[in-house]
Order: structure tokens, then C-alpha cells, then sequence
């Protein structure tokens, strides 16, 4: 999952992307809001993470000119603004929703994956299709009832074509939702990280779709 960042606090910016990084997360941070709209408007987020108190352009600004576009992007709204009003705003200006600073990474993830099934219409916090079983919240995998260790990318890329069974997931999309910025990837990583998953879960579990990307078959297929 891509996730933007909008935190103008570096220390508290840098440490968000470090800790939201480890737990397999690609996340771009910026810290105004002019760059981050400037982001949502040319880029593809899976979800964004909004601090209020933004120089350049206020978060609630950032905010209204997001849902003048009709776009579904799940908004967290990360900030210190803790009145009843405030947070009545915030929500009323089409945040999904709203985490008062400071707070708990831990508290932080659980917002994040609930906000992640309720955009997928999944009620289950576990991901289940055929013999796999993926629990996003401590990173577990079982195939056929054995757990199954998984490097983070691995993880993050199994997690995200599960979340998609059904569906072909480009190869632009799948390397955007693994990579930030600033992260160097080589040509073949994906490729390298499909090969490794299929050579764990079958050869069968992942196919290819020629020139667009790859797909997990939906349960009846």
C-alpha cells in the first residue's frame, strides 16, 4: 500500500515514515500543503495521512480541493486539534477519519487497516482465498493451515493482489504500492518478488497477464 504523509513536524514526520515503512507500507512524505496537493493531483496514493496545521496551504483546504474531485482516497486527519468542533470540521470536510496527537503506531496501524477494508467492502480483518489465510494486522500467513514466512515485500505484494483476487493489478501499481520515491528500484525487483511467491505458495497461485501486470484467479476461476 502507497500511503502520502503530510506532516510539517520533522521529527515527528520522519519517525511516521520510518515506523509506517517497517511495516511494509511505501510512503511518500512532504510537509506543505501546496506540495501536497501538487502530489494527489498528479500522483497515485492507495491512502493519506493529514496534518491541519500545514504551512502554504492549510490541510482542510488540501482537503476540500481532494473531494471536489470526486475521489474516494481514504483520509486520515493526523493532527493536535482535539475540540469536539474541530474534529466535527475535519469529518464534515470529508475525512474518513480523525486521530488526535499523540497516539500509539500501533493505534495508528489499526486505523489504517480498518480504513483499508472498509474502502475493499471487507468486514474480516483476516483476508482469506482458497488455502491462504493473510492477517494484516501481524503480518501472518498460513497456506493449507501452516504458517508460511514472508520477507515485508513479499508480504505487502501477496497482501495487495489477495485484496484484488479477480482482478488483474498492473505492474506500475503493484511497484508504486512497494516503493516510495526516494526508494531505487531495479528493473526486474518485481518480477524477482513474484517468482519467489509463487515458488512458496505454487506455481499456479499467481498468473500472469502479458504486457499489464499480474493476478491471483478469483475463487472460481
Amino acid at each position: 500500500m502507497r500511503i502520502l504523509l503530510v506532516e510539517d513536524d520533522a521529527m515527528l514526520g520522519e519517525g511516521l515514515q520510518a515506523a509506517l515503512q517497517l511495516e511494509g507500507y511505501a510512503v511518500d512524505w512532504l510537509q506543505d500543503g501546496e506540495a501536497a496537493w501538487a502530489a494527489l493531483a498528479t500522483d497515485t496514493f492507495d491512502l493519506l495521512i493529514l496534518d491541519l496545521g500545514l504551512p502554504r496551504l492549510p490541510g482542510l483546504e488540501v482537503l476540500a480541493r481532494l473531494r471536489a474531485r470526486d475521489t474516494d482516497l481514504p483520509v486520515l486527519i493526523l493532527t493536535a486539534r482535539d475540540t469536539p468542533r474541530e474534529r466535527v470540521q475535519g469529518l464534515d470536510a470529508g475525512a474518513d477519519d480523525y486521530l488526535i496527537k499523540s497516539f500509539d503506531i500501533d493505534e495508528l496501524g489499526a486505523h489504517l487497516r480498518a480504513l483499508t477494508r472498509r474502502r475493499g467492502g471487507r468486514r474480516n480483518p483476516l483476508i482469506r482465498h482458497g488455502a491462504i489465510e493473510l492477517d494484516p494486522a501481524t503480518h501472518e500467513v498460513r497456506l493449507e493451515g501452516r504458517p508460511l514466512a514472508l520477507p515485508r515485500r513479499e508480504f505487502s505484494l501477496l497482501n495487495l493482489l489477495l485484496e484484488n483476487a479477480g482482478q488483474v493489478v498492473t505492474k506500475p501499481r503493484l511497484q508504486e504500492a512497494l516503493y516510495g520515491w526516494e526508494e531505487d528500484v531495479e528493473s526486474n525487483t518485481l518480477e524477482v518478488h513474484i517468482h519467489h511467491l509463487r515458488r512458496k505458495l505454487g506455481k499456479q497461485a499467481i498468473r500472469t497477464v502479458r504486457g499489464v501486470g499480474y493476478m491471483i484467479p478469483g475463487e472460481s476461476e
